[in-house]
């Protein structure tokens, strides 16, 4: 009788609420539809501070930060996390960004460090899609 084959390790993503926004029904979706996914989820909570959720990152060996923001800091909170990652030697850790986010922002996200970004309306089944095209991306490298 043959054994059989070991499964793939999901890949593990954080999803965070960084700085003041206390909204989090929208970050309970996508970790609830990341799970389903087969991703292995683990979500902080809200009115995280980038120490924090760089800290849990790394104990938990995530290989993506998804943060979810609708406070309008987005660009300034994204670059402080991909930077405090950077410090701790964790550049390797892919972020992702999702909320309320202009278009116009959207290339600004991705100078600062974003490997993807997924403003209001994009569709849960791009989420998924598109954190599985940079957990890849990240395996490729």
């Amino acid at each position: 009788m043959t054994s059989p084959l070991p499964s793939a390790v999901p890949a593990r993503v954080l999803v965070a609420k960084p700085g003041l926004d206390g909204h989090d029904r929208g970050a309970k979706i996508v970790a609830r539809t990341l799970r389903d996914a087969g991703f292995e989820v683990i979500y902080t909570g809200i009115r995280q501070r980038i120490e924090d959720i760089v800290a849990i990152a790394l104990q938990e060996d995530v290989a993506v930060v998804g943060l979810s923001i609708l406070s309008g800091a987005h660009n300034a909170l994204t670059a402080r996390v991909v930077e405090a990652l950077r410090a701790a030697d964790a550049g390797d850790i892919a972020v992702v960004v999702g909320g309320t986010i202009p278009q116009g922002d959207v290339p600004k996200l991705l100078e600062a460090g974003a490997a993807a970004v997924f403003p209001t309306g994009t569709s849960l089944e791009e989420l998924v899609s598109g954190v599985r095209q940079v957990v890849d991306q990240r395996k490729a490298h």
